[in-house]
C-alpha cells in the first residue's frame, strides 16, 4: 500500500511539471476574450481607459503568457500620481517592464515617423493634454529603415488610421502594429505621457 501511494504521488508530481499552462493549452475564443476584456479585472483597479484600437485577442494572449509583467505595469499606473510624477525613467521589473514620463509639445505630422518594435510592447498613456496617434499593420507598411536590434525599432511609410488620445486613455502597440505617436491634433500643445515597455512573449 505504501509503495502504491508513493508511486501515485510521483505520477502526480510529474504530471504537474508536464502539464502545460492554461495559455499553452488553448487559445481563447473571441467570445471569451470579449468577456474577459469587458470585465477589466486585468487593469487591477488602475485609472486607465483602453483605446478601442487595441488588439484585444493579442492583449489576452500576452496577458496569459506574462501576467506578472502586465499586473506590475498597471500597478505602476494605479500607485503613482502621474500628474505630479517628474519626467524621467522608472524601473518596474528590470529589463522586462520599465517606464518613462515625457512632457513635451506634440509635433507636426511631418516631424513624426512610423515605427514598430520586436522585443517590447508599447503602452502609451496620456496623462495631460491630447495627442494624435496612428496605427497600421506592419504587414501592410513599407520599410524605410531596417530593424535596429540595439534600439528595438524599425521605421516605415504607411497609410494608417489616426486617433486622438485624451487623459487616462492608453494605447497598446504590439510588434505587429506600426505606430506613429506624438502628432499634434492642433496647436502643438504640451502633452504629458507615460510610456511603459512590456517584454513581448512569442
Amino acid at each position: 500500500m505504501k509503495k502504491y501511494l508513493i508511486a501515485l504521488a510521483s505520477v502526480f508530481i510529474l504530471s504537474c511539471f508536464l502539464t502545460p499552462t492554461f495559455a499553452q493549452q488553448k487559445q481563447l475564443t473571441k467570445h471569451q476574450v470579449k468577456k474577459w476584456y469587458r470585465k477589466k479585472a486585468w487593469l487591477g483597479g488602475a485609472n486607465a481607459q483602453p483605446h478601442s484600437s487595441i488588439n484585444k485577442q493579442e492583449l489576452a494572449r500576452q496577458y496569459q503568457l506574462n501576467k506578472a509583467y502586465w499586473d506590475k505595469a498597471f500597478a505602476f499606473i494605479k500607485e503613482h500620481d502621474l500628474v505630479t510624477l517628474a519626467k524621467g525613467k522608472y524601473p518596474i521589473d528590470g529589463d522586462n517592464v520599465f517606464a518613462s514620463i515625457t512632457e513635451d509639445p506634440s509635433k507636426d505630422f511631418d516631424k513624426t515617423t512610423w515605427e514598430s518594435h520586436r522585443k517590447y510592447i508599447d503602452l502609451q498613456y496620456i496623462i495631460t493634454g491630447e495627442e494624435k496617434m496612428g496605427v497600421w499593420p506592419v504587414a501592410k507598411a513599407t520599410v524605410i529603415k531596417e530593424y535596429d536590434d540595439k534600439k528595438d525599432v524599425a521605421n516605415y511609410t504607411a497609410e494608417g488610421k489616426f486617433y486622438v488620445g485624451t487623459p487616462t486613455t492608453f494605447f497598446l502597440f504590439f510588434p505587429t502594429d506600426a505606430h506613429r505617436p506624438n502628432i499634434t491634433p492642433g496647436g502643438n500643445k504640451v502633452v504629458k505621457k507615460l510610456v511603459i515597455k512590456i517584454r513581448y512573449a512569442d
